[in-house]
């Protein structure tokens, strides 16, 4: 009797057992293969060095190769649209910025993919450094001041962007739209186009990414009046914030955000937020970045979840109060 009841319940583990496996067999299925990492910008620039850091970073914790595959083009567009289509097995993933998907819609015609509709953003990795800047001989040393001269002069100065519809033009029309400061747009084709106007006076004004600008700050080409995050930039620590600078609200950012397609398991998210974080919070990525302008973020889905749409907002807010449209 002992014999038999003990044989019954060897079996009934052992088949408990058996039908366990299909499911932890799935739930360690990911990552099967190599992983493809969209980068929606050509290679060499701030997305793409981004992107292979990254994945060096986290294909060394999950076991499988991450391939950086470029797909530049219309604004990146084409790479979001790569990744909406893509299968969601977590296969596919992106690193590209909530601003381009969120400004995106207003720009670019016949758009294949939403945002919030087609992405899961998995991870925030970090941030590019924004500031006021203007040439160094315009008498002014803080924004308010800045804002009061282009009050005083409406359409005077003049005000240098990487091209029209973009983040650095968006900055300036959020600025008028705060406080009412006319300047006269004027759109190049990227910022080592505009560089040499605005610290030789041509152009007064621009709102741009740090990087390009650090060692001419340093040497006084051209002056930082504020940065645009929300906290001081280990870049420019005696640089102040906007709100700081008298203009509570506006934020801006460059960005760099881990995209999966829409319905990814839920599994497959958690763990590559874990390993994202672990991978940003390496000492030697960090200081990598930095020296890229870029701060990282890191942290829970949650907050990047919280940010898409307030990001999403913010840009559409300007957009159509100013009537932005394609030129």
């Amino acid at each position: 009797m002992r014999t038999t009841t003990l044989s019954r319940r060897r079996l009934m583990a052992a088949s408990a057992f058996t039908l366990a496996l299909p499911a932890a067999a799935g739930a360690q299925a990911w990552p099967a293969k190599q992983i493809r990492m969209i980068a929606p910008y050509p290679p060499g620039g701030g997305v793409d060095t981004v992107s292979r850091a990254f994945s060096e970073k986290v294909s060394a914790k999950i076991g499988q190769p991450i391939v950086v595959d470029n797909q530049p083009g219309a604004g990146a567009t084409i790479g979001g649209a790569a990744l909406a289509r893509s299968a969601p097995d977590g296969h596919t993933l992106m690193v590209g910025s909530m601003v381009d998907y969120s400004i995106a819609p207003y720009f670019h015609q016949n758009l294949s993919f939403d945002m919030a509709k087609d992405f899961v953003p998995i991870l925030e990795i970090g941030n590019g450094t924004i500031a006021v800047l203007v040439t160094p001989s315009l008498p002014v040393t803080s924004v308010k001041e800045l804002v009061a001269l282009a009050k005083s002069k409406p359409g005077q100065l003049s005000y240098a962007s990487s091209g029209f519809g973009g983040l650095i033009h968006l900055n300036y029309e959020m600025l008028k739209q705060m406080t009412g400061a006319e300047m006269t747009h004027v759109p190049y084709k990227g910022t080592s186009f505009f560089q040499a106007d605005l610290y030789e006076g041509r152009v007064q004004v621009s709102i741009d990414n740090v990087l390009a600008h650090l060692p001419h700050i340093a040497s006084g080409k051209v002056r930082c009046l504020a940065v645009t995050s929300r906290t001081r930039s280990p870049l420019l620590p005696d640089a102040p914030t906007m709100a700081e600078a008298g203009m509570p609200g506006f934020e801006s950012a460059t960005n760099y955000t881990l995209f999966a397609p829409k319905a990814v398991s839920p599994d497959i998210v958690a763990r590559l937020n874990r390993v994202g974080n672990e991978a940003i919070g390496e000492a030697e990525f960090r200081e990598r970045m930095l020296k890229l302008g870029i701060v990282i973020s890191g942290g829970p889905q949650a907050d990047v979840l919280a940010k898409m749409p307030a990001e999403m907002k913010r840009w559409a807010d300007v957009i159509v109060k100013g009537n932005i449209k394609p030129s």
